[in-house]
């Protein structure tokens, strides 16, 4: 019997060892290669921009903080805001300067990839809009007095790489200045 025994324990062991060995080898697959489910990259589309929103009304604009240490005042036209199936949320932004200058911009800002694009800016004639300034998406600017992209990405629009819900909750959001930081309990 203890023969026997013995025979069988060899036997398992042998197995086990294979088994163990097997693993061990070196495969074709190429796991550098494995990306998770998430992090896969789909055949992402814009929407079309066929229309652009009216010129905004100072009634409507929202104002932000971008930084202390910059003399520019930057509001989002509450009316212009749209969050887009791709999404891109899309906003009129005004840049004030000290002296009543104003830049008007329409602009999308991409959540998954932390890019930025502009349509168009008001025209020469400040009666409308001017598509030939227009730009592809480019990567959001950090660390300058005048980032407002990466405000509104980082403080309103965007979290975990989408939009941080539908255009009324961003829009009351800017209104009630319930930034991303102030929303962590």
């Amino acid at each position: 019997m203890k023969a026997l025994a013995l025979v069988v324990a060899c036997v398992a062991t042998g197995a086990l060892l294979a088994g163990c060995s097997s693993a061990g080898k070196p495969t074709n697959k190429d796991d550098s290669a494995f990306t998770y489910l998430l992090d896969r990259q789909s055949n992402w589309v814009e929407n079309k921009v066929d229309s652009l929103p009216p010129l905004p009304q100072d009634a409507n604009l929202l104002p932000f903080e971008v930084s202390g240490n910059t003399p520019l005042h930057f509001a989002v036209d509450s009316k212009s805001l749209t969050v887009g199936n791709d999404g891109v949320v899309r906003y009129v932004v005004v840049v004030t300067s000290p002296s009543g200058a104003r830049n008007v911009n329409y602009e999308g800002i991409r959540c998954d990839t932390y890019e930025w694009r502009q349509y168009a800016g008001l025209n020469a004639d400040h009666d409308g809009w001017d598509q030939t300034v227009a730009n592809g998406f480019t990567r959001i600017e950090n660390g300058t007095l005048n980032a407002y992209q990466a405000a509104l990405y980082q403080d309103y629009m965007c979290a975990n790489k989408m939009p941080t819900g539908n255009a009324q909750k961003i829009v009351d959001n800017i209104r009630f200045k319930r930034t991303a930081a102030s929303l962590i309990h």
